[in-house]
């Protein structure tokens, strides 16, 4: 195992350096089955974390060639996470993903297929986002405007 991997496997999921260490010692080295190793236990993490009271959080707001409007309200447990780089990342990407996609609902939102990953759904993103902050997240509304 190298350090390289390390690093690699860290940037690409955000976990931890003993998470990657223990991922890639577990897959036998292989990239790709440890990646899935940390996501599943994102989920883990994520779906232990879901009945945590969110109370702080960002209103985001993103506005598509003057046309189309977004304003998402995602919610976090604590100030700290929510002045975070992986939870304002999240909460600006969810804003570009209701533009694009124009979900009717949180419900369906969370279901779709993620803009810059079709390979992930909203939900999945938002687990993972979970698993590196160690705090839940939850979409709470959105409001979509378009000429």
């Amino acid at each position: 195992m190298k350090s390289s991997d390390v690093q690699r496997l860290r940037e690409l999921t955000g976990a931890g350096v003993m998470d990657c260490k223990r991922a890639l010692d577990e897959s036998g080295g292989d990239f790709d089955k440890a990646v899935s190793l940390i996501r599943e236990r994102g989920v883990i993490k994520a779906e232990k974390k879901a009945d945590r009271t969110t109370g702080a959080g960002v209103l985001e707001s993103y506005i598509h060639n003057d046309r189309v409007g977004v304003l998402i309200e995602l919610r976090c447990e604590t100030d700290f996470v929510a002045r975070s780089e992986p939870f304002r990342t999240l909460a600006h990407d969810l804003a570009m993903h209701v533009a694009a996609m124009n979900p009717e609902n949180t419900d369906i939102l969370n279901q779709q297929a993620f803009v810059k990953d079709p390979n992930q759904n909203i939900e999945a993103v938002v687990k993972a986002t979970i698993a590196v902050t160690g705090e839940n997240i939850r979409i709470e509304r959105f409001c979509r405007y378009e000429l």
